[in-house]
């Protein structure tokens, strides 16, 4: 039985103890961490066997949205020596860099509000959803390896992106990713998936924002009060899966000997500087650079349509940050500055005021960073808090975090019912299925709120905004 100890006020520890290498922290108030150890739930059995990793440092960390995934926990974060530590696919996730980003417009509630339906419809039919093929863009072979190679960098060239689109990604939209370490098969699965939302969890939504909480940093973002914004979650697609997949195997042939000695085959590892580690990150990077487009060919379609619907609407990127990804940072860790990968698996970079590697307008404010709710309730920006490097690695929460499982959340409620009460309260739903939309209700998450404000009140991402669904388009 892991034991969990209440620290301080929504800070929680688990004692080192047993082949953990250091202790466990879990950010969340009392109800959002009851709730993680109910039975079956192997969240926090799941941290404190990512606290047993070669390498990691000061602590195994689960933030307010966490609950059970694959080896780690969704809501995870492990920070690594880049020396002696290792990588982990589990710790990353098989949606490589699946991100939010958001679009602020120059249009107002009123102006959007009568067309809700219409543009919820329109979205619906100019981006695919659903698993398979289906795209914005038309890419072959070729174009697919020059993506996973430059990124955004590639969208600017062929003129589906501006400067200020790079400007405003996280790492400007490219990791050095190398095409040549991604399995083919994988490569092949990316052709014509460029623009394309996927299954699950993945939404586009237009909201209004029904509440600046920090007006200074609002305006820094461009955001104000009864603003028409978009949100957009997707991620990697086909070929980050078949990535995921290809060396999770990889790993489990080539480390059989750590594989027996783990206490969950579902963290397999690599020690950094090893061929098929570095092999897998070049690839992970590649990857990243895959969603990055595809999250900006999905924009160039948002574009078109709200462009077709009103009248010369202005649609700008606030920012794009990625949740399921590995990066090589620099913290400070027993006094001294340290070179780490940091895992974040359904985690948010939240740089603070100050970062260097924040966008200049925003490096006074804070990173932007995004905590989408459900397709029936609210969502919230927030800004990178000023103890997020000490208590976090400079992460924080990524979405609400499920609190039911997809087969129970379809046992519970069914899609009629939910269009209609949606529609009820002005909000408009597209889906491909109705097991999605099940799957997705607002009841199977937890209260995105309640994860907002202790994050808020932990310093790791502080409330700047909050929005409301107009429509919304399911994958």
């Amino acid at each position: 039985m892991t034991e969990l100890v209440e620290l301080a006020e929504n800070v929680y520890g688990i004692e080192r103890a047993g082949d953990m290498r250091v202790p466990a922290r879990v950010y969340g108030s009392a109800g959002l961490v009851e709730a993680l150890g109910s039975e079956g739930d192997r969240t926090l059995e799941q941290l404190r066997n990512v606290a047993t990793l070669p390498g990691i440092r000061r602590f195994a960390l689960a933030l307010p949205d966490a609950h059970q995934g694959y080896g780690f926990p969704v809501g995870g974060v492990a920070a690594v020596d880049r020396q002696s530590g290792v990588i982990s696919p589990g710790g990353i996730g098989f949606d490589i860099n699946c991100g939010v980003r958001l679009l602020r417009t120059d249009l107002r509630a009123d102006d959007v509000a009568e067309s809700a339906e219409d543009l919820a419809d329109s979205l619906y039919e100019a981006v695919p959803t659903g698993t398979g093929k289906g795209s914005i863009l038309d890419t072959d072979l070729d174009d697919v390896r020059a993506i996973l190679e430059r990124g955004m960098e590639w969208t600017l060239e062929r003129g589906h992106a501006t400067e200020a689109d790079l400007a405003h990604c996280e790492e400007n939209g490219r990791l050095p990713g190398d095409p040549n370490a991604v399995p083919s098969e994988a490569l092949k699965r990316g052709v014509n998936q460029v623009g394309s939302l996927g299954s699950g969890n993945h939404f586009l939504e237009v909201g209004r924002v029904t509440d600046v909480y920090d007006a200074a940093t609002a305006d820094a973002f461009g955001l104000e009060l009864d603003q028409v914004v978009v949100l957009i979650h997707s991620g990697s697609r086909g070929l980050g899966h078949g990535t995921c997949t290809h060396y999770v195997r990889a790993f489990e042939r080539e480390y059989a000997d750590v594989v027996d000695a783990l206490p969950d085959r579902q963290l397999v590892y690599a020690p950094l500087g090893d061929r098929l580690a570095e092999r897998y990150w070049s690839a992970m990077n590649a990857a990243a650079n895959f969603a990055w487009v595809n999250r900006q060919a999905i924009t160039v379609a948002v574009r078109q349509v709200f462009a077709d619907l009103f009248d010369d609407p202005t649609l700008e990127l606030v920012y794009d940050v990625c949740h399921n990804v590995a990066k090589e940072e620099r913290h400070v860790v027993d006094g001294r500055e340290t070179d780490l990968l940091v895992h974040r698996k359904g985690a948010t970079r939240a740089f603070p005021p100050g970062h260097p590697e924040i966008p200049e307008a925003y490096r006074d404010v804070g990173q932007p960073v995004f905590v989408p709710g459900s397709m029936g309730t609210h969502s919230y920006v927030l800004a990178g808090g000023r103890q997020s490097m000490d208590r976090t690695f400079g992460s924080t929460a990524h979405g609400a975090g499920r609190v039911m499982s997809r087969t129970r959340a379809k046992e519970e409620y069914t899609a009629g019912e939910l269009r209609r009460t949606l529609r009820e309260r002005g909000i408009f739903v597209r889906a491909r299925s109705g097991g999605t939309m099940a799957e997705e209700a607002p009841g199977a998450y937890k209260d995105v709120a309640e994860v907002v404000r202790v994050s808020d009140a932990l310093g790791i991402g502080t409330l700047v905004a909050r929005t409301a669904p107009m429509a919304n388009v399911k994958g």
